[in-house]
């Protein structure tokens, strides 16, 4: 069943010590990072409950948890580190995450340097067989 219904939250910044360079690491830099969640919203619409939908204050804290938490080389592996978080909520039937570093260390202008990875949730075995 293809889901049309989306949640998305964009502009997250977080401090964060990701990079291939030890000043990276040391100094550290802000991260911002854009979900779009693809999940159902008709249960939540019609319970006006927040209870049955994603709770998008608790997830930003999530993933701002993992942009401040363990310092990773690439901007992918954060990406996908958030997007697992993502999907962690067995309603989000995918998700697209942005990662923008846009104080990367490249020697020229430039405005931002981002990321993006869409994944989705693998149907079990007994989804997979209906």
């Amino acid at each position: 069943m293809d889901v049309f219904d989306e949640i998305v939250l964009t502009g997250l910044t977080v401090f964060g010590r990701h990079g291939v360079y030890a000043h990276e690491r040391e100094d550290g830099q802000e991260f911002t990072i854009d979900l779009r969640l693809r999940m159902p919203l008709n249960v939540a619409a019609a319970s006006d409950d927040v209870d049955d939908t994603v709770h998008y204050g608790e997830l930003a804290e999530k993933v701002a948890e993992v942009v401040a938490g363990e310092p990773v080389n690439l901007i992918e592996t954060l990406a996908e580190r958030i997007a697992a978080v993502a999907l962690a909520d067995p309603r989000v039937h995918a998700v697209t995450v942005t990662v923008h570093k846009p104080h990367a260390p490249i020697a020229l202008t430039f405005s931002d340097v981002a990321v993006t990875v869409h994944r989705a949730r693998q149907p079990s075995a007994e989804e997979a067989q209906r």
